[in-house]
């Protein structure tokens, strides 16, 4: 009898160390759940309670609410080049929106003017994506749908790109990173579902002081928050599905938006209305997280090292500029200074830069002679932009509203982000606040020189330097 127990016992050991050989620790899921054109400030999770999301919400029973996540750019090929390489848009030739428009070959007639092919940039082409590295190290990679990069994405990035993309495709047991992205909350949503039914009362609104008080900015807001209720509703049937397969505990979920809200002066703007997005990362059951809010300052260029640190035993590429802020690789130093930039928009060339700490923020403008309200056709589809317009025209507007319209508009701009979170107040000429403007544009001119930044470049230029 003591024979087979022993027999037994060396049977159950051998099993145990070959499950062990076979099933080594097991790695974490990502999930990326994203809302296109959506500012920070319009979420509960950051204050703003006008509706209630209670998908996104649950995340946060395990999960941070990051306040400082920024995107590179304020639109969103630009912004998903940065997210993709971990790098500024204005380093690699993919700042202009847009520099690539799938496979079509010759621009609009609207954007004739520019003299200009189509064209991929071979200094973003030439970076291997984060995702790569993911599938080189054995994940199912997939991205439902958008692929818009503004250059030509290598065919290695993903397992599956389509709007049928999943990560039920996988092998057994093999550890996937899913993106999905929610078109119901685009700006261009803001035109195409104006007659849906509200899910929200306008009356009980709260208009920022960047659009007048009245019927239509209230109707606009409305359409935006029942299109994030409807979102969060989207959202709900992914979690739901990884609920049901066993996934959820082992899965990290990102939720955040691309960029700023689908209005004027956030879409596109440099300011924190443009800039300055939700994320809320759900972790794993078996990591509690250290905070439940955080207040670093993050840039989209994180996101790529970031993954490839908290899935762990992968080296992070140097070229990357951005830095870990999760996992094993996490960066001890914590950032002083946020840089963001914008370039042209659509048929409309421009050129801002901007650099924040966390009280001040110092814009550089470069195209006086336009305002920022540039006049880009797909944005006068909308509502809210046309009733800006004519109010603007009609010199109906207050004087903070009409600055966005202003020409010429300042060389400078300079905000105290803790008092004046809209940057309608520029304090360039106030003298108190001389050494801290002047210490703010000596790390926006270093940091601009240290990227290689090709703003300096007309785009005629660009072209023919990244695609040689």
């Amino acid at each position: 009898m003591k024979q087979i127990i022993k027999l037994s016992m060396l049977t159950v050991i051998f099993f145990l160390i070959v499950g062990c050989q076979n099933n080594p620790e097991r790695k974490p899921n990502i999930l990326w759940l994203v809302a296109e054109d959506q500012s920070q400030y319009f979420f509960p999770f950051y204050g703003d309670n006008s509706v209630n999301l209670p998908n996104i919400s649950e995340l946060l029973k395990n999960g941070t609410v990051f306040e400082g996540m920024n995107s590179s750019y304020p639109v969103c090929a630009p912004a998903r080049s940065a997210i993709i390489t971990g790098m500024y848009p204005n380093s690699i030739g993919t700042g202009n929106m847009r520099a690539l428009k799938g496979n079509t070959k010759k621009r609009s007639a609207k954007e004739a003017s520019l003299g200009i092919p189509y064209y991929s940039s071979k200094l973003a082409e030439n970076i291997k994506p984060f995702t790569q590295i993911l599938r080189e190290n054995g994940y199912y990679c997939t991205n439902n749908s958008k692929r818009d990069y503004n250059f030509y994405l290598r065919d290695e990035a993903w397992d599956e790109s389509s709007n049928k993309a999943s990560w039920e495709k996988r092998k057994d047991d093999q550890p996937f990173f899913s993106v999905f992205n929610f078109n119901v909350t685009h700006e261009s949503a803001m035109w195409q579902r104006d007659k849906e039914e509200l899910k929200v009362n306008p009356k009980n609104l709260k208009v920022p002081p960047v659009f007048p008080n009245d019927s239509i900015s209230r109707h606009s807001l409305a359409i935006n928050y029942s299109n994030l209720v409807e979102m969060d509703r989207q959202m709900g049937l992914i979690i739901d599905k990884l609920k049901d397969q066993g996934l959820y505990e082992n899965t990290y979920i990102f939720f955040y938006s691309d960029h700023g809200g689908p209005f004027p002066r956030h879409k596109r703007a440099i300011y924190e209305t443009g800039t300055k997005v939700p994320l809320i990362i759900k972790f794993p059951s078996v990591i509690k997280p250290e905070e439940k809010r955080n207040s670093d300052m993050l840039n989209f260029i994180d996101f790529a090292p970031t993954i490839l640190s908290i899935v762990g035993g992968i080296d992070i590429p140097k070229i990357y500029q951005g830095k870990a802020f999760l996992g094993s690789r996490k960066n001890k130093n914590k950032r002083e200074y946020l840089f963001t930039a914008s370039d042209r928009f659509d048929e409309h060339p421009d050129r801002i830069r901007a650099v924040k700490n966390k009280r001040f923020k110092y814009i550089k403008n470069y195209n006086l002679n336009k305002p920022h309200a540039l006049p880009v056709a797909y944005r006068n589809q909308m509502a809210l932009m046309q009733h800006l317009n004519r109010l603007n025209e009609s010199d109906l507007l207050s004087k903070q509203q009409k600055l966005w319209f202003q020409i010429p508009k300042s060389q400078e701009e300079f905000y105290d982000l803790e008092n004046d979170p809209f940057e309608l107040n520029n304090l360039i000429d106030e003298k108190k606040y001389s050494d801290d403007i002047k210490n703010l544009k000596i790390q926006l001119e270093n940091w601009m020189d240290e990227i290689k930044d090709l703003g300096h470049l007309s785009e005629k230029e660009l072209v023919e330097y990244v695609t040689k």
